[in-house]
């Protein structure tokens, strides 16, 4: 009798059964193709993804908090995404927070056990201090992880919003909890159950969208600048910089005082050169415009030089 598993990414890939008589070349020929259906299921999510980026930044604007909560693999990629936030935009570490089963070890080591102690996830949540307001994204590749499941169970029990980031349909307990899906379906897995591959790529490639989208819609970015960066080393300090030279006309010796003179935020920098006006009142005419720095000058960007 053959059993076949309900979920997708638990399923034998019937196009790469012979992958173990393949030779390297003919293995990453096999892995290519398999990637290459990644964006397209995807894209496919469009809406969803879109959904979930109008409530991260509600979210924000409320004053409330992201946290991606997940095992294995997409706990470590929920993580990874949530640590780049303050280094690209600026942001407070509390404002996008990553939790994963088993906790700091299992970001290197596998806890694999850890996904299955449901009261942990709301111990987690709890130390992170989840409250009303605050928006969880479940991400589970198989949509079945008991860890992930909880912790959305819990998160809607306190009033905090609620999705989800799956690539295989997620069971009617897990979809009772989930105010918003994000599903795309990636197919069996070049190695049967390897969610590392397609599914956490198409993961990364969600989650990415998701922090990205909310950012540029709370505006922190200026056209496609990276504004909101704080200049907190030396590669950041040039590209701050470099972005104040191209925006504000001006050279480098002036870019870098204006810098410091903006206490380190590019964007306040640029709203003080174009709409010259001290620091304070730059802050204030940018708080006045919703944080996004095209409304406060009323100006575009500089064109991209090709």
């Amino acid at each position: 009798m053959t059993f076949i598993d309900p979920r997708l990414t638990e399923r034998r890939n019937p196009r790469t059964a012979d992958i173990d008589l393949a030779s390297p070349l003919e293995i990453v020929d096999l892995i290519n193709a398999e990637d290459e259906t990644v964006p397209a299921a995807v894209r496919r999510e469009r809406e969803a993804i879109a959904r979930v980026i109008e409530r991260a930044e509600a979210t924000f604007r409320a004053g409330g908090r992201l946290f991606y909560v997940g095992a294995g693999t997409s706990g470590r990629l929920g993580v990874l995404d949530a640590s780049e936030c303050p280094p690209t935009y600026g942001t407070d570490p509390q404002m996008v927070q990553g939790l994963i089963a088993g906790g700091p070890p299992a970001l290197t080591r596998s806890q694999e056990g850890a996904e299955d102690r449901l009261e942990s996830a709301r111990e987690d949540l709890g130390r992170a201090g989840l409250r009303a307001g605050d928006l969880v994204v479940g991400i589970a590749a198989s949509g079945t992880t008991p860890y992930v499941r909880y912790a959305l169970t819990y998160a809607r029990s306190i009033g905090a919003s609620t999705a989800l980031v799956a690539c295989s349909s997620p069971p009617t307990e897990t979809l009772d909890v989930v105010d918003l899906l994000v599903l795309p379906i990636t197919g069996p897995e070049v190695v049967t159950g390897s969610t590392r591959m397609k599914a956490g790529t198409a993961t990364k490639l969600v989650l990415n969208m998701i922090t990205t989208g909310a950012m540029i819609r709370l505006g922190k970015t200026y056209g496609n600048l990276m504004v909101d960066l704080r200049a907190t080393n030396v590669k950041l300090a040039d590209r701050s910089e470099r972005i104040l030279m191209e925006v504000c006309d001006v050279e480098r010796p002036a870019a870098r005082e204006l810098l410091a003179r903006s206490g380190g935020a590019v964007k306040t920098a640029i709203a003080m050169q174009l709409l010259g006006l001290s620091r304070h009142d730059a802050e204030a005419a940018l708080e006045r415009a919703g944080g996004v720095i095209r409304r406060a000058v009323h100006r575009p960007p500089p064109p991209v030089r090709t």
